[in-house]
């Protein structure tokens, strides 16, 4: 990066190619920067709308996907209709065309938004391409324990549905399509008790602005207040990586680790319930029962916690938990695994990505690209087996099991197996 020039006191402009070592001493935590022409790019325009035609799907004819919100004008809609987009529409050009003769028919507004949260499950050559880019800055800044979080942001929106706001989240925005004006205020400009404002036009001198081009990266810390705000009422397309940076609540890690991390929660974690289960009973009794019993609503809150008390099986779910995070690059939830499929003798794999592993209670915990499986393999079978795949030759499975007694080959052939199906070996054609 070179050439940084301030804007409005706040925001620094600087040319592309991103550098990470100045990024995180100069910018990080500090003050927005916008980065132009990035490459190679996060995101990339046909896996993001494939993504979005998938993660949009509704769950019914009358149900919103739970990971998906629309708005015509500022009305949020309840129901899917033909809001969303489809393969059918071959990009997001095709469904903004569309989009156009759905709302003539719908209303006189013209204006919509469409918000896709963690939406990066949705496609694996996605989720790498964003795990790639984003790993630098984890080996300096540390990994995002409770995941990075990624939504889209389409349409031709007045200005971003909630109006201003601030995030826990430090974010970047990268912009893939049109043009869109990002709006910030260093401190909150109003005095009201409330979080947002949809109204915010007195507040407009106070504020400095970023217009991303196509192919920038634009990035500020979650202190800030801001708003997306459409350019000429023209469409645009962006991506935005948040990264937890404040008020992170203690209560997710417990109860990722009481009830285990739910791999099909699809929304920002603030906007998810706690997941623990409420005591149904009442708490309030007379008197304790006469044989020393606890109220039933007591004994329902120990039933879920009962487990603190056996070390190995809290090991393992710390453990897992742990595996789970490092191996998926702090990017939660991750893409789906693959069917497993048989890999015979003559099968030539090559490794693509590392594997974790951990021993708990006589056994193996493996991880690979946030995925997870237990192995009875030995902790030097395992060695062996996982040196093999370190070659960046292709080599046979009978190679790969070779080093290990026969008894061994069945449970290392299914954990071969498993690993394809997560994608941290693949077999040559």
């Amino acid at each position: 990066m070179s050439g940084t020039v301030p804007m409005d006191d706040e925001l620094a402009v600087v040319e592309g190619p991103l550098d990470w070592d100045e990024f995180t001493a100069r910018y990080w935590d500090r003050r927005p920067v916008l980065i132009k022409a990035v490459a190679p790019a996060p995101f990339e325009a046909g896996e993001v709308f494939a993504a979005t035609a998938l993660g949009t799907r509704p769950p019914g004819p009358y149900l919103m996907p739970p990971n998906a919100q629309f708005a015509v004008g500022r009305f949020q809609q309840s129901e899917p209709a033909d809001w969303f987009p489809r393969p059918a529409d071959g990009g997001f050009d095709g469904y903004r065309r569309r989009l156009e003769g759905e709302l003539a028919a719908f209303s006189a507004e013209r204006r919509y938004a469409l918000v896709v949260h963690a939406f990066h499950a949705f496609h694996v050559g996605q989720w790498e391409r964003q795990r790639a880019f984003f790993a630098p800055l984890w080996e300096r800044t540390g990994l995002p324990v409770s995941g990075a979080i990624t939504t889209l942001f389409h349409g031709n929106y007045e200005h971003t549905p909630v109006g201003v706001h601030r995030d826990r989240f430090a974010t970047f925005l990268f912009a893939l399509a049109g043009r869109k004006r990002m709006r910030f205020w260093r401190d909150c400009p109003w005095t009201e008790p409330v979080t947002t404002k949809l109204d915010y036009r007195p507040y407009l001198d106070a504020s400095f602005t970023a217009e991303p081009e196509p192919g920038d990266l634009l990035y500020w810390p979650a202190r800030y207040y801001h708003v997306g705000e459409s350019v000429d009422g023209g469409a645009a397309t962006s991506v935005n990586v948040g990264v937890p940076r404040e008020a992170h609540r203690a209560v997710y890690d417990v109860d990722d680790l009481l009830l285990g991390r739910d791999p099909d929660a699809m929304v920002d974690p603030d906007a998810a319930l706690v997941r623990l289960p409420a005591a149904t009973a009442p708490l309030s009794v007379p008197a304790l029962p006469a044989d020393g019993a606890l109220p039933e609503a007591l004994e329902q809150t120990l039933r879920v916690f009962r487990s603190y008390g056996e070390p190995e099986l809290m090991w393992e779910r710390v453990a897992a938990l742990a595996l789970r995070t490092w191996s998926a690059a702090g990017l939660c939830p991750v893409p789906p695994p693959d069917a497993p499929r048989p890999l015979d003798d003559t099968t030539a794999v090559r490794g693509r990505t590392g594997v974790l592993y951990e021993p708990v209670d006589g056994a193996l915990l493996c991880a690979a690209n946030g995925h997870l499986l237990r192995s009875e393999l030995t902790h030097s079978q395992l060695g062996l087996l996982l040196g093999g795949l370190a070659d960046p030759e292709p080599v046979t499975v009978r190679e790969l099991l070779a080093p290990l007694p026969p008894a061994a080959h069945p449970e290392a052939r299914r954990l071969l197996e498993a690993l394809e199906s997560f994608r941290a070996l693949s077999r040559e054609q």
